[in-house]
């Protein structure tokens, strides 16, 4: 397959290396600058679920040549800027976003060419063209939809797990499930998973925001469980942390309205109560606003 990926992040950068390295055609679409050292120094990988290596897959600004798939990996902050960089009419678009508003974005530009995915994975851009991944192991889940069969094979090739989900509304509302939660506490309180747990104060906001984003997803259309959603963050290493706490810590904008919003929009569209999660988020905009003085 010919595979564009758009944003060579911790997510983006991570797959595109693990596709060139199994193989597959694939082309970087980054900053003019990001791009320039890609093409002239490839992607350092230091995964603990793929191993050490180096991967050169091609770069560029702008995707002007046609693709089968395009992987839509750019944070939900950058995406409209990010996908003025792509010329070209892919055959297939699969996002690997947090949060679920970014599928209207998508379809008003693709139409129904896309399809809904998410990427499990802990993994950090820690400068252009490196990336450290820590996560034990990395899994892609993608809607029901025939037309992606030859990218999940491509994918499985490159070492990622592929899983189907049951419905669109399952695959998004299943990783939002964890990851609103998860990076809403860890940036709230500026402490990795294990802190949270241990603390009642917190886990008690981190718990609640489980209920309340599973209820919200619920009422959207998923069949998403608290109770399983809570024994996978009970079981998750103490030392996780998140994207959103990465960012805060940095002065970046994080994610708020692509991970909190759609719980917060959902719960008005179906008078739901979602206190914890209303907390937590202010908190985190506060930090983020404090951070830049």
């Amino acid at each position: 397959m010919r595979i564009a990926v758009l944003g060579p992040g911790g997510v983006g950068g991570l797959v595109a290396a693990a596709l060139a390295r199994a193989g597959a055609d694939v082309v970087v679409v980054a900053r003019e600058e990001t791009a320039d050292a890609i093409e002239r120094d490839g992607i350092e990988v230091r995964s603990a679920a793929l191993g050490d290596f180096e991967a050169r897959p091609r770069a560029t600004a702008r995707l002007d040549e046609t693709v089968d798939a395009l992987l839509v990996a750019a944070k939900a902050t950058t995406l409209a800027a990010s996908l003025e960089r792509i010329a070209a009419e892919p055959s297939l678009v699969v996002p690997l976003l947090n949060g679920v508003d970014h599928m209207a974005t998508l379809r008003e530009r693709f139409g129904d060419r896309v399809v809904a995915g998410v990427i499990r994975v802990e993994s950090e851009r820690v400068g252009p063209g490196r990336i450290v991944q820590s996560s034990p192991g990395i899994r892609i889940d993608l809607a029901p939809d025939g037309r992606a069969a030859a990218l999940a094979d491509a994918l499985r090739a490159a070492g990622i797990e592929v899983r189907l989900g049951a419905s669109e509304a399952d695959v998004l509302w299943w990783k939002l499930a964890r990851i609103a939660p998860l990076g809403l506490s860890t940036a709230a309180f500026d402490a990795p998973l294990g802190e949270i747990r241990e603390d009642p104060r917190r886990a008690s906001a981190l718990w609640a925001a489980v209920e309340e984003t599973a209820a919200a997803g619920r009422a959207e259309g998923a069949a998403v469980e608290a109770a399983a959603v809570k024994r996978e963050l009970e079981r998750a290493h103490a030392t996780l942390r998140s994207s959103m706490q990465r960012d805060v810590a940095a002065g970046l904008e994080p994610e708020l309205d692509g991970i909190a919003g759609p719980v917060l929009r959902a719960a008005e569209r179906h008078g739901l109560s979602v206190p914890a999660t209303r907390m937590l988020a202010d908190r985190v905009r506060a930090r983020y606003s404090s951070s830049r003085g």
